[in-house]
């Protein structure tokens, strides 16, 4: 009787058409494609919006790094008066205006606790736990197909650091990290060099900030532009042409050509090629928007990695001892797949499809995966296509069975005799 009464009172949902998990661009684009094609869905997202990174985790004058045609998402390009590189709140407003065209309505505000296929009947069973005003509620949907749409960078990474906790300045993720309004005239150790750490690096500067950029591993660092052109929209239109590993060889020369030697600042550069790296490892390469020229002038110190932390300063590996106001690490992000998703052949262990790119979109039983190409949202969207795809096509297949399955019962019940 519990059961029952469970059942009816809306705590099990079946859906006729896929559960997307997550509300970022990669889910809503799944969901345009589905809406084009007449295949209902539900976007589950833990957030109380859409594109929750883009909104609530990114410092205010961040810009996209790529030109924008490389950026839109299906169907629907950016306004013509956008930038080349818009900023985050203009593609918020993009990401908006995508949703409310394709009449797309996540149900917000519930985190999936668990995601299992169920062999015996063939279907996914989706748990999710809702955080009302004063109360929570756990849902089931049963679903026929489950779209992974939760992205790369859905949890912060933080690293230990030993004394970290005796620190007694502010220490943040950088996806807390605003602008460097709270910091002027301050010592800040920024932890990590990749995009985020190079750019609020600059942020800080902007805000006559002090900052120290700590520097553990290689990095590759390009010029956002050669000749005019975007460096990305050269390296994808060399590749159609030329093995990877010719472009790379094409990319370190003009970066030698127009950043100099790098390395003297103490920017080591990996032995692989940015192209070859971000394919094997997924390491993005760092685009150059300012913050070379902070570090040539002094502005931004680069220094090696943590030994300890103090009270008031921290100890590097090389011994020297740095007094410190605060902390931004902009230690990066990760997915959080393998915590909800009982799964372990399609997805590795660090959250990411095993199968690279671009065969890392479909799994078994009704299981597919948007925006873990390493790609960025033009990956995104190439995968979200064909998501849509093969599940509306299935979907129309298995609709039309079942509507020819109902009209020869119906004949056969009702065939009129004369």
């Amino acid at each position: 009787m519990a059961q029952t009464e469970e059942f009816f009172s809306g705590r099990c949902v079946l859906v006729n058409g896929p559960v997307i998990v997550g509300a970022g661009p990669s889910g809503l684009a799944v969901g345009a494609g589905l809406k084009q094609q007449g295949v209902p869905f539900v976007i589950l997202e833990r957030a109380n919006c859409i594109a929750s990174l883009w909104q609530n985790r990114t410092y205010d004058r961040l810009k996209l790094h790529l030109p924008k045609q490389f950026c839109e998402l299906p169907y629907i390009p950016f306004p013509e008066n956008f930038p080349e590189y818009p900023t985050k709140h203009q593609f918020i407003d993009y990401l908006e205006s995508y949703t409310k065209h394709f009449e797309i309505s996540p149900r917000f505000n519930e985190s999936v606790q668990s995601a299992k296929y169920d062999e015996m009947c063939g279907l996914w069973r989706v748990k999710t736990v809702t955080n009302g005003d004063s109360s929570s509620t756990t849902i089931e949907y049963i679903c026929r197909w489950l779209v992974v749409a939760a992205g790369e960078n859905a949890e912060k990474v933080v690293p230990e650091f030993e004394g970290l906790q005796e620190f007694s300045g502010n220490v943040m993720h950088v996806c807390d990290y605003k602008s460097g309004e709270a910091y002027r005239r301050k010592n800040v150790l920024v932890v990590g060099c990749g995009n985020s750490g190079m750019e609020v690096s600059l942020d800080l500067c902007h805000y006559n900030a002090f900052p120290s950029m700590v520097v553990r591993s290689s990095v590759h660092v390009l010029p956002r532009e050669i000749l005019g052109k975007s460096t990305f929209e050269l390296a994808v239109s060399m590749m159609k042409w030329l093995p990877v590993w010719v472009v790379d060889k094409i990319l370190l020369a003009a970066a030698r050509l127009i950043l100099g030697n790098i390395e003297k600042y103490g920017l080591k550069t990996p032995n692989i090629g940015p192209l070859q790296l971000k394919d094997t490892e997924g390491k993005t390469p760092v685009l150059d928007i300012g913050t070379l020229q902070k570090i040539r002038s002094g502005d931004i110190k680069i220094v090696p990695g943590i030994k300890k932390f103090y009270h008031a300063s921290v100890e590097l590996v090389n011994g020297q001892i740095l007094e410190i106001d605060s902390v931004v690490l902009a230690t990066g992000y990760c997915s959080n797949v393998p915590s909800w998703l009982k799964e372990n052949e399609f997805f590795s262990r660090d959250g990411i499809p095993n199968s690279p790119f671009p065969n890392g979109w479909k799994g078994k039983a009704g299981l597919y995966a948007v925006g873990f190409t390493r790609r960025g949202l033009s990956g995104a969207s190439l995968d979200a296509i064909k998501v849509a795809q093969d599940i509306g096509k299935i979907w129309k297949i298995e609709t039309k069975q079942k509507n020819q399955s109902v009209s020869v019962l119906c004949h056969r019940r009702f065939k009129p005799r004369f």
